[in-house]
C-alpha cells in the first residue's frame, strides 16, 4: 500500500514560525519520518529558519519501541524532553502502552540552583517571610510539573528545596549550628508545601 506524505507550512495564510518554536512530528513509519526529516531542511530555508543540529533528532517511539531496543541489545527505549519533562515509553496496571513523564534533569536543577540563590540573599529575612515565599516557588512547581506520573520528582524537588532551607539556615547566625532536629522542630512551626498532583487526567477531578 503506498503512501504520499506531503510537507506544508501554509505560506499563503501568513503562518509565522518563532524561532525558538519546537515541534514534534510522529510517525506510524520510519521511511515516513525519513522522508520527512530529509526535506525539513530545505523547507524551514524558504522561511529563514533552521534545524538545530544537536536537537533535531530521529527516535523510535511507541507500543513496540521497548520490545524492539530489547531484540537490538539497547536496553531501555529512547526518551525524548519536551517544554520542560522527559517523555517515557511505559506500561499502564493494565499493560497498555502509555507515556510517562519525568521533570528534566536540568530543569530541576536549575529551579534548586534559583532557590538556593534566593535563601542566600534572604536567609536574614524573618523565617515566617522565608517559608511564605518558598512555598510560593513550591507551588508554582507543582502546578507546573504536577502530572501524575511525575511524582517522585516533585518529592525530590520538594527534598533539596527542604535540604536548601536548612543549609542557609543554618548560615545566619556564625558559630550556632542548626542541627536536624531543632531544623525538624521548626518546620512543623513553618512547615513547606508538599508535593501534590495539581493536573489529573482528564476526568480524574482537580485539586481544589
Amino acid at each position: 500500500m503506498s503512501r504520499e506524505i506531503h510537507v506544508r507550512f501554509c505560506e499563503g495564510a501568513g503562518v509565522k514560525l518563532p524561532r525558538a518554536t519546537r515541534l514534534i512530528l510522529c510517525f506510524q513509519y520510519k521511511e515516513d519520518a525519513e522522508r520527512v526529516r530529509g526535506v525539513l531542511d530545505k523547507r524551514f530555508a524558504r522561511f529563514g529558519l533552521s534545524l538545530h543540529p544537536e536537537k533535531t533528532r530521529l527516535i523510535e517511539f511507541g507500543r513496540f519501541a521497548a520490545q524492539n531496543a530489547i531484540r537490538r541489545g539497547e536496553g531501555k527505549p529512547a526518551t525524548f524532553d519536551f517544554l520542560g519533562f522527559t517523555h517515557l515509553c511505559a506500561r499502564s496496571r493494565r499493560g497498555k502502552f502509555t507515556i510517562h513523564v519525568r521533570t528534566m534533569r536540568k530543569r530541576l536543577k536549575r529551579s534548586s540552583k534559583q532557590v538556593s540563590a534566593w535563601c542566600q540573599v534572604h536567609r536574614h529575612d524573618p523565617v515566617e517571610r522565608q517559608c511564605e515565599v518558598l512555598n510560593s516557588k513550591l507551588r508554582g512547581h507543582y502546578q507546573y510539573y504536577g502530572r501524575p506520573t511525575n511524582y517522585r520528582s516533585l518529592r525530590v524537588y520538594y527534598r533539596l528545596v527542604r535540604r536548601i532551607w536548612q543549609k542557609w539556615l543554618n548560615r545566619r547566625t556564625r558559630g550556632k549550628t542548626l542541627h536536624w532536629h531543632a531544623y525538624a522542630q521548626l518546620l512543623d512551626r513553618h512547615p513547606l508545601l508538599q508535593p501534590y498532583i495539581a493536573r489529573p487526567w482528564v476526568g480524574a477531578g482537580s485539586r481544589t
